[in-house]
């Protein structure tokens, strides 16, 4: 696993959201987007992550930064785990990890004892021209929207 660095091109995509529509980094010309990599939709340390984004949506609007989820889970799954935890944000189904490899996140992961191939938790800040500016790559679940805001408000 090699993840991109600040100051590389965004990779250009175009991925189903939670309802099949087709998103792609260019709809957002202008702002910032917190592209944020989670290995499953519903799951204990994927769903409170998500909920500390959710409940900054506000702040993140200030700050003109957009926030898509990114997971290998299928379009269907991500429509209910937005339904569930009424998160505000878009989720993009990446079934194939194509993008994932293209961001350098997909890789070997180590759970239980077993060794896997599977998307790691990193999240990437990309400015308003397509630049990756930052990466949050050491934050615990918990503490994600925390470290994001921080860093936002440095700037």
């Amino acid at each position: 696993m090699n993840p991109l660095q600040a100051g590389t091109p965004s990779p250009h995509f175009s991925l189903p959201d939670q309802d099949g529509n087709p998103v792609s980094l260019d709809d957002f010309k202008g702002k910032k987007v917190l592209l944020y990599f989670y290995p499953k939709a519903m799951t204990p340390g994927c769903t409170v992550q998500a909920q500390g984004l959710r409940d900054i949506k506000a702040e993140l609007d200030n700050k003109n930064v957009v926030v898509l989820g990114v997971s290998t889970d299928p379009v269907k799954r991500l429509g209910k785990f937005i339904e569930r935890d009424n998160l505000n944000f878009t989720l993009l189904s990446d079934e194939d990890h194509q993008l994932a490899e293209a961001f350098g996140v997909w890789g070997e992961k180590k759970f239980m004892g077993k060794v896997y191939d599977g998307l790691h938790r990193i999240s990437f800040l990309i400015n308003e021209e397509g630049v990756i500016e930052h990466v949050f790559d050491k934050f615990k679940t918990k503490d994600h929207h925390e470290v994001v805001l921080n860093y936002l408000n440095s700037k």
